[in-house]
């Protein structure tokens, strides 16, 4: 009878130490790669949320044949509302430049009513940018029934529209920047 020899089956623990080890390596060199496209896709979606109100905003304006404004940074930083202009554009009620007008507890969403002659029927909820993303740049924008759109720039009334240049909106964080571009006839672009 010849001894027979078995070969070991398995592994080392020097050889799983070796696997963790470059596991570890890969690990710390992917992971601010992996951190900053998480970073992107957050201020994409912010963007991207913004153009869609945008969006919803002339939208109703359009079926609604009543100006609609979109409001940033209201009621707080990163935060923004779609409301219905109070009054008209040539003579909004003085309510509507309120401070409050942002607030979902004076003027809430849905509304109490949808009677038109109560108004404001059109004002959509508080929504806010993903976490630690804000606007470097926005001022409200006025949509109006026949799909233009109008920027206040000083005190007069009604706003006037929007230059050949258009507005943009731009959400940030830590660098990171996208915009949205918004013409006077209305045409909304999320900006690359």
């Amino acid at each position: 009878m010849t001894p027979t020899h078995h070969a070991s089956k398995g592994y080392t623990l020097i050889d799983l130490l070796m696997v963790l080890a470059l596991i570890g390596v890969v690990s710390a060199v992917a992971l601010p790669g992996l951190q900053g496209v998480a970073l992107s896709m957050r201020v994409g979606q912010g963007a991207r949320e913004v153009e869609r109100e945008l969006q919803s905003a002339r939208l109703a304006a359009v079926s609604s044949n009543r100006p609609v404004r979109v409001r940033f940074n209201c009621p707080e930083a990163g935060a923004y509302r779609l409301v219905e202009l109070l009054g008209t554009a040539r003579a909004p009620v003085a309510d509507d430049a309120a401070a409050d007008r942002c607030s979902p507890v004076v003027y809430p969403f849905p509304p109490a009513d949808r009677n038109p002659l109560t108004l404001p029927n059109l004002d959509g909820p508080v929504r806010r940018l993903p976490q630690g993303v804000t606007f470097s740049a926005a001022a409200t924008l006025e949509f109006w029934p026949d799909g233009s759109v109008h920027q206040q720039v000083g005190t007069e009334t009604p706003w006037l529209p929007l230059g050949a240049n258009g507005a943009t909106i731009t959400v940030t964080r830590d660098g990171r920047t996208r915009s949205v571009m918004v013409n006077g006839l209305g045409k909304i672009q999320l900006q690359s």
